[in-house]
């Protein structure tokens, strides 16, 4: 439905921060019009979002926003409240304000990864340092946007994460020699012996599974399992590979995963 909104404006949320600084508290919810311009809407299809807020202003505004690109917007304005209609609903992308009452949005997410829904998640926060991103994202969100923002962006990253959520339909399950795993079931089993593994570990043996046979390196691991566009610069890759690895190869008497000295990791049945 690609096509321009005309007049419209960029517009700069500044949420109540909750103590993070006293100058916000005084207004809890400041929009300030910075610019006047078109903007452009490159989706090619009506998108079902949930905005998952507790400020009434902040929620009206992007409810109306989206609206007014074509899309559909409902509105939680609780972590409760959000969690239920994202588990019950069929939506193409979350849009989660982290600091909720009754449940905080990482909460909210990680809840929904450890029932196995998927659907993509953009966290918005005041929290805008490196390691509150990498909090959100280690989470289970899929994008993360620090406030204040500008809504072309916002738009612009919900755009991409429903294009990366609407691609061809993928496997519901993997094999590798014993090495079983069902996206569906979220079971995974080696032989008869049925393993248990941590929402995080259960995402990274599916990527290595989904390219059996193949390196897949670092970087690769840290877009599409952690979703980072950039290296955060500790050992999380290696230190999931160890856990993954406790869990599927030992006890068996052939390994499964295995590292590839100076490229990656390859998950392949019969390399010794």
């Amino acid at each position: 439905m690609g096509g321009e909104v005309s007049p419209s404006f960029t517009a700069y949320f500044y949420p109540e921060a909750r103590g993070i600084s006293d100058a916000l508290h005084e207004s809890p919810v400041r929009a300030m019009v910075t610019e006047t311009h078109n903007i452009q809407t490159e989706s090619d299809h009506q998108m079902r979002l949930l905005i998952i807020e507790d400020d009434r202003e902040s929620a009206d505004y992007l409810v109306k926003a989206f609206r007014e690109v074509g899309h559909i917007a409902d509105h939680a304005s609780d972590g409760d409240e959000g969690f239920s209609l994202a588990d019950s609903g069929d939506y193409d992308v979350l849009v989660v304000d982290r600091m909720l009452p009754k449940r905080d949005g990482l909460s909210v997410i990680g809840g929904l990864r450890e029932k196995g829904n998927r659907t993509p998640a953009l966290i918005l926060s005041a929290l805008g340092q490196v390691d509150d991103r990498i909090k959100g994202l280690r989470a289970g969100g899929d994008d993360y946007l620090p406030k204040p923002y500008a809504f072309a962006e916002l738009l612009a990253r919900v755009e991409v994460l429903s294009r990366r959520q609407g691609g061809p339909a993928e496997e519901t399950s993997y094999r590798v020699g014993d090495l079983e795993l069902d996206r569906l079931s979220h079971r995974v089993a080696r032989g008869t012996e049925e393993l248990t593994l941590q929402p995080r570990e259960f995402r990274l043996l599916e990527y290595l599974m989904k390219h059996a046979g193949q390196v897949v390196t670092r970087t690769m691991l840290l877009e599409n399992v952690w979703d980072y566009h950039f290296d955060p610069q500790t050992n999380v890759i290696d230190v999931h590979i160890s856990r993954l690895r406790s869990k599927i190869d030992k006890g068996f008497e052939r390994p499964l995963l295995h590292t590839i000295r100076g490229a990656g990791y390859m998950i392949r049945d019969g390399i010794r």
